[in-house]
């Protein structure tokens, strides 16, 4: 497998391990990318641009720099950032109840339910009775009109439980009430990728789509152990997984089925909870602007002040989840380190996508990650190709 790209010296190691991702674990075609204290010392890519195709084939088309694919729930971190940014200027209050700007949502008990809650998840509606059809989801309306319409599986605030497509509904009407009819995908565009050069979205442009910027993702089976004890989840993870009535299942089936994610529509739609599409150094290059300046941004942009650093990464949510039925760690729409999604170290703040990709940043170390991929294993927050290269990234940042 032939690496493209460049390292940094000292930060060899992450390009050893980003080969052994495709010769021992799998990955048909990636990138990472590292900023260090806002300049980049890893840009890798390898593979063929879709899943699908056959690496070392005539007709396998290659991953190139600048090649984008959807990134799943590490949509979540760089969706977070818009209600953050807007609490920072002053025009979205974190303790209000989300019903002072949506009033229809307090309806069946949420009027409890505080902004803060739906970054947190603790608002208690990760679920919903009746899933939304692909065509629904897509529709910017329908979405925010079904969460508005649920009662809560348990009372907001008092526990928390990853809301795994309602999230995006949640934040995305927030939003909307706050700016006057801005989408966050509008919002992401003008205010976060325009200032610091990022490829990108949430929703796809036409013109985007048409260069064929994205490649296509699908589900990719992991090598089985070469030898030891294979490692199996937990009998209680297992069974969640397994039960059409555990809210497990039902937090995954909010959207049944779920779309196409290789459907240009689908793409084209902004769904915050699952659907951006990004380069690898477009997600790291996020992160990079979350905690400092970055290089080649003429002007100071800086998104996060410190404050807002702060709240974002200070533990809200902790313990067993309601949804994933192991212990997580929460911020302001931002995993913590621990144990189901390990990150550079405690400090750490960021989101994995199910599957695969993973962005963060880790502000003492001043690192910025971003990881994707086109094939999708079945982890959920942990996947093993990006904690190779999180290792690597460590062990560098050690000899460096």
């Amino acid at each position: 497998m032939d690496v493209h790209g460049t390292v940094a010296e000292g930060f060899e190691p992450v390009r050893d391990a980003f080969a052994r991702n495709f010769t021992a674990l799998g990955d048909r075609g990636a990138a990472v990318a590292v900023y260090r204290d806002g300049r980049k010392v890893v840009d890798l890519w390898g593979g063929t641009k879709h899943v699908d195709d056959t690496p070392g084939t005539d007709g396998a088309e290659p991953w190139r720099r600048g090649t984008a694919q959807v990134v799943r729930s590490a949509t979540k971190g760089v969706a977070a950032a818009v209600p953050l940014l807007l609490h920072q200027r002053g025009e979205l209050d974190l303790d209000a109840p989300v019903g002072e700007y949506w009033p229809e949502f307090k309806a069946h008990g949420k009027e409890r339910v505080r902004v803060r809650h739906v970054l947190n998840h603790r608002a208690g509606v990760p679920v919903l009775d009746r899933p939304l059809t692909p065509a629904e989801a897509l529709d910017p309306l329908r979405g925010p009109e079904a969460v508005a319409a649920q009662a809560p599986v348990w009372e907001p605030g008092t526990d928390h439980g990853y809301h795994a497509l309602t999230y995006g509904w949640l934040l995305d009407e927030l939003v909307r009430r706050v700016t006057g009819g801005r989408s966050t995908g509008e919002w992401i565009a003008e205010e976060i990728a325009r200032p610091l050069g990022l490829d990108l979205w949430l929703g796809l442009p036409a013109a985007e789509e048409a260069a064929g910027r994205a490649g296509r993702v699908g589900r990719v089976e992991g090598p089985e152990p070469s030898g030891g004890p294979r490692l199996r989840p937990k009998r209680s993870v297992t069974e969640a997984y397994g039960d059409p009535a555990s809210l497990t299942r039902r937090a995954f089936a909010a959207i049944t089925p779920f779309p196409d994610q290789n459907d240009p529509a689908y793409r084209a739609a902004a769904l915050p909870a699952t659907n951006g599409i990004a380069t690898a150094d477009g997600l790291a290059r996020f992160y990079a602007g979350l905690v400092g300046e970055v290089d080649g941004v003429t002007g100071r942009v800086r998104l996060f002040d410190p404050a807002t650093t702060r709240r974002a990464r200070a533990e809200e949510s902790a313990g067993p989840d309601r949804v994933l039925v192991v212990n997580t760690r929460f911020g302001l729409g931002y995993m913590l380190h621990g144990s189901a999604s390990p990150f550079l170290s405690p400090g750490s703040f960021g989101h994995p996508g199910r599957g695969g990709s993973l962005g963060f940043a880790d502000p003492e170390a001043g690192i910025a990650f971003g990881y994707v991929t086109n094939g999708f294993r079945r982890t959920v927050t942990a996947d093993p190709r990006a904690q190779a290269l999180v290792r690597a990234v460590r062990v560098s940042l050690g000899a460096a």
